[in-house]
């Protein structure tokens, strides 16, 4: 398989990215200060050195017990010569000091977090990372809360209420930091919230913007003269699209990955899914759920929004990460962002607009047909719609666990000019039943039981060309691919696997060149840096969750009431792993 083309992205983000905060500068070699590295979320490392040629020499060098059994979700992160790693519930933080034998304890912040949390949080009590910026730390606790540590002394220097647990929210989403602005979100999706984006001040912890993400246009903040979606551009959409009130209870959570712009000021962040899951009992295309969002950081003004998914009926979150590049499409070069959706489709779209530039399925799509170019829309299946009155719908693919599922983050390889996506081989059946909202409590609706698609398979790792989209290289894994990827300037592209494998591989040809048993099943995401000696790294979380309603089956063992049988869709995922909480480390051997 050949791979043609290649991106210039690094390029343009060292061109481009503005030195405002010591958190701009991500994109330096050693370091890997934000969630996905660089504003664009490329998770894309310039380091070289790790290469196709010596990858099969690594080996574990540290590791580390975070004494948590639980999803690891998130990356760790290098500011400095200081590794930092936040664990799931109760969301403690560690620093550690590279530059010493043995890399040891420098501090450790144990928040005191609502354990009311852990049984409101819809799929595991887990934490996707932090963000540094302006000598603090500032992540967020599962009860709803933010917090900025001091990374001299590991102090607490602000910590701001963002969330109502009472409503079914909870925070296990990385806040994202532009200039004096902290951006976060809450999950809830399932609880029926009315979904949000909130604007901190970096300094303080300072409220300063609030942005719904339904309702009137002076909720969302999107003012005239300032929206400008390509397609859809009527006022009040967050209402109108909505039986009359549906919206302040509509769900439209926001637990993903963002990105920035900096040439066009903007921050785009994906939207969860509508609710309840039976669409029958909220008519029309009730933006702006399953969606893109494009708004100003410093203010939350809306510049523009797209709908992945109008009027949802399967559970399609477009929480998934938004990935920024230039590339070149039908012979123009473009400024675009690329998206995989938990729909199935991977989506090019113009980052200044929302245009839709290309959009293929990635994996087995049943339930659409095709998105048309001109309306922006999907056109579906009939046949495979759903809602209370309809029934047992049968195979519907992919599963509500996405084509891939957002907490799941891809790379793009500027190298390359590739983006390795961690897929599902899932369809599911998909019975609704009416739900009544009583707030705090599960506003879902529907039983969803899962099958493999075709070839039996439950997963797979792909490189795509988002630039005419189609897949380039695939690897088949016999469980959904529930780890983030990292790719690297060395053409070598790394994720993990639920059975407990970490995994490197050839970027251009998708060949295997070295795996190793973590122990518990990945749903992290690895990193790359350098050491203070000089040498490269890459670190990974593993620590298997994310959704216990499907790994249930003994992967807990120190719980004897904890007798749930297996999901019927991988019975033998205990005959693999069990629970886990470690860091790794990796470096290169002799």
């Amino acid at each position: 398989m050949r791979v043609k083309g290649a991106g210039a992205l690094a390029l343009l983000v060292a061109a481009l990215w503005p030195v405002v905060a010591p958190a701009q500068e991500g994109g330096e070699d050693g370091q890997w200060t934000m969630p996905a590295r660089d504003y664009a979320a490329t998770r894309y490392s310039p380091l070289a050195q790790i290469s196709v040629a010596n990858a099969g020499r690594l080996r574990p060098v540290w590791t580390f017990s975070t004494g948590v059994l639980g999803g690891h979700e998130g990356q760790p992160l290098v500011v400095g010569h200081t590794l930092y790693v936040v664990t799931p519930y109760p969301n403690v933080l560690y620093a550690f000091d590279l530059t010493r034998p043995d890399y040891p304890l420098k501090w450790k912040y144990r928040p005191d977090v609502d354990p009311n949390a852990v049984g409101i949080a819809c799929c595991d009590a887990i934490n996707r990372g932090a963000f540094y910026a302006d000598g603090k730390i500032v992540y967020n606790l599962l009860d709803g809360r933010t917090v900025a540590i001091d990374t001299a002394t590991g102090k607490e220097l602000w910590k701001t209420k963002i969330a109502d647990l009472s409503q079914g929210e909870t925070t296990p989403v990385a806040p994202f930091i532009v200039r004096r602005r902290v951006i976060v979100g809450a999950s809830g999706g399932e609880f029926g919230i009315h979904g949000w984006v909130k604007g901190l001040d970096l300094r303080t912890g300072r409220l300063a913007w609030t942005a719904y993400n339904m309702g009137p246009d002076s909720e969302m903040l999107a003012w005239p003269g300032t929206v400008r979606s390509f397609y859809e551009k009527g006022k009040d959409l967050g209402v109108t699209t909505w039986p009359k009130d549906a919206w302040a209870h509509g769900g439209g959570p926001v637990w993903g990955w963002m990105s920035y712009d900096p040439r066009l000021d903007l921050v785009y962040y994906g939207v969860g899914n509508p609710g309840p899951y039976n669409p029958e009992q909220r008519p029309g295309d009730n933006k702006w759920t399953a969606s893109v969002l494009a708004r100003r950081p410093d203010d939350g003004a809306l510049v523009w929004a797209y709908q992945f998914t109008p009027h949802d009926s399967w559970d399609y979150d477009a929480t998934a990460e938004m990935i920024l590049a230039d590339l070149t499409i039908g012979g123009e070069e473009r400024s675009v962002l690329v998206h995989f959706d938990k729909n199935g489709f991977a989506y090019t779209l113009d980052r200044a607009t929302g245009e839709v530039l290309v959009a293929e399925p990635f994996v087995n799509v049943s339930w659409a047909k095709r998105v048309d170019r001109v309306s922006g829309h999907p056109v579906v299946d009939s046949s495979k719609l759903t809602g209370a009155s309809r029934g047992n719908v049968k195979d519907i693919c992919p599963s509500l666990e996405g084509g891939k599922t957002p907490a799941a983050p891809a790379a793009y390889s500027a190298r390359t000019g590739l983006f390795y996506v961690p897929t599902n081989n899932l369809c599911m059946d998909y019975e609704a039943v009416t739900a009544t909202r009583i707030a705090g409590t599960p506003f879902i609706g529907a039983n969803t039981p899962y099958h493999a698609g075709p070839g039996g398979h439950l997963g797979a790792f792909i490189a795509w060309d988002a630039r005419v989209g189609r897949k380039v290289w695939e690897i088949d894994e016999p469980y959904p691919v529930w780890s983030g990827v990292l790719a690297t300037a060395g053409n070598v592209v790394f994720y993990g696997t639920l059975d407990g494998w970490f995994k490197a591989a050839d970027a251009t040809s998708g060949r295997l060149l070295w795996k190793f048993k973590v122990g518990s099943g990945v749903v992290g995401n690895p990193i790359a840096y350098m050491g203070p000696d000089g040498k490269p790294y890459v670190a990974v979380y593993a620590g298997i969750g994310g959704d216990w309603f499907l790994l249930a089956g003994d992967v807990r063992s120190d719980d004897p009431a904890d007798v749930r049988p297996p999901a019927d869709f991988m019975r033998d995922i205990a005959r693999h792993t069990s629970q886990g909480g470690m860091v790794w480390l990796f470096g290169l051997g002799p």
